[in-house]
């Protein structure tokens, strides 16, 4: 499946930033602004994992020679941190090619004026030869989005901890100053958070877009610290219990399902994107407080069939973007605008956290179905393509190969299928666009300064 995807991107988009595989031509997202080839940084890693050595050869040369950062254009400061500078950091820690780690803190570099507002939260959007920032004009009253400068962590502890530049590392331990100053309405994060202000804006809480990966970095920072990062650790398990508490329902079908929150009203809907949390919840069970880890991994196993039904229940055996829990429907898309699937990860990689931590088969065997349904229904001449209606058995394709489809999809059925002393957990931890990064000790930062 890699090669397929791989070879086609090469075939009819290389270096652009993603393939559209009906017309084989190229295709560009604003989200990279003028920076182009996301697909060969988003895939480098999963290249050298599944060995396929020349195409990582020539992703490494493409690289050297063409990935340009000075380009006059405004960027997501969230995309370009985890596919283009966590693919260039994992590329580095996995192959030791200096280019890579030169790329990645050239780029870090970059994007550190979008710190430069009156809080320090950074701003969404970039331009990147100006160093001017903005926020998306759609969110509430020109707030930052909790998803989006909570996913920075991972990778700028990393840049600081690879250029001896203690900034990144700053910058990214105030976002959380901020947000232990201020008060969380019982105990849950709201998704925008005003960086001229440092005040809420709405009252929105969610587990899937707009909120997702900040939880999921939380947890991530205290493994990735040899969980030395008590501040993380606790950060992590508070907003799992209030979690836990207003969010988490059961369907009267029995489904474990994780509603939305808008200013106190439960909206019981939950999209692929929150299908992450199972692996979560279960990747987060070994630390969790008052003998709870059991608990923890009932959590993940129990959103695990909740996303495994909301694929099953479709009649192409792939999940719709977002399904609901009312109205006699259960893990079901009752809107068109939430019926399609763009190659999505989130299933998948919580299949694979929980094969890893329960071995239990049933995790292989649902990992299985989505081969075979992406095989069935995306796979197309020129590479694989979302679909716009999974109810639908007639596949109408949406003509983009996602660069995450090669760095996410694609890697964790490969550690789904593979044994588990690949990228060991206790080694490694995986960013939000399934970068792998290794775990830092105490003492590794001396190793560095001994090299240098």
């Amino acid at each position: 499946m890699m090669k397929h995807a791989w070879d086609n991107y090469k075939r009819y988009a290389w270096g652009l930033n993603e393939l559209k595989p009906i017309s084989k031509q190229g295709h560009s997202s604003n989200l990279f602004g003028n920076i182009q080839g996301a697909t060969i940084v988003d895939a480098l890693d999963t290249l050298y994992i599944m060995e396929m050595k020349e195409e990582f050869k020539e992703a490494k040369e493409w690289v050297e020679k063409n990935l340009d950062f000075n380009v006059n254009a405004e960027i997501s400061v969230f995309e370009v941190n985890i596919r283009f500078v966590g693919g260039l950091l994992s590329a580095y820690y996995l192959s030791g090619e200096e280019i890579f780690r030169k790329k990645a803190v050239e780029l870090g570099e970059k994007l550190l004026p979008a710190f430069n507002t009156p809080t320090g939260i950074p701003w969404a959007l970039l331009n990147i030869k100006s160093g001017i920032g903005r926020n998306w004009p759609w969110a509430s009253g020109g707030s930052s989005i909790l998803a989006e400068f909570g996913t920075l962590h991972l990778e700028f502890i990393h840049l600081s901890h690879l250029s001896g530049n203690p900034l990144f590392a700053e910058k990214v331990m105030n976002i959380r100053k901020v947000l232990n100053r201020l008060d969380k309405p019982e105990g849950l994060y709201p998704n925008y958070l005003n960086p001229s202000s440092g005040q809420w804006g709405q009252h929105h809480v969610s587990i899937g877009g707009l909120g997702d990966s900040f939880y999921e970095y939380l947890l991530k920072a205290w493994l990735m610290s040899g969980k030395t990062d008590e501040e993380g650790r606790k950060m992590y398990y508070d907003a799992v219990q209030a979690i836990e508490t207003h969010l988490i329902r059961k369907s009267s079908g029995g489904l474990t399902y994780i509603a939305e929150w808008k200013g106190g009203l439960l909206e019981h809907k939950m999209g692929h994107l929150t299908c992450f949390a199972g692996g979560m919840f279960a990747l987060g069970a070994d630390g969790a407080p008052n003998d709870k880890t059991g608990h923890h991994i009932e959590l993940g196993a129990e959103i695990a069939r909740t996303c495994h039904e909301s694929y099953d229940r479709t009649s192409m055996k792939l999940g719709p973007e977002a399904f609901r829990f009312d109205g006699g429907v259960e893990a079901i898309a009752t809107r068109q605008n939430e019926k399609y699937y763009i190659l999505r990860p989130e299933v998948i990689e919580t299949y694979m956290y929980m094969w890893r931590l329960t071995h239990d088969p049933k995790y292989r065997q649902w990992g299985w179905e989505a081969v075979e349904a992406l095989e069935k229904y995306c796979r197309v001449d020129g590479g694989y393509s979302g679909i716009r209606d999974v109810y639908n058995n007639h596949q109408s394709h949406d003509d983009v190969q996602q660069s995450f489809f090669l760095s996410e999809t694609l890697k964790y059925l490969y550690l789904l299928f593979s044994e588990d002393d690949l990228l060991p957990f206790e080694h490694w931890v995986f960013n939000t666009e399934a970068h792998p990064l290794p775990v830092l000790h105490k003492d590794d930062g001396n190793k560095e300064e001994n090299q240098k």
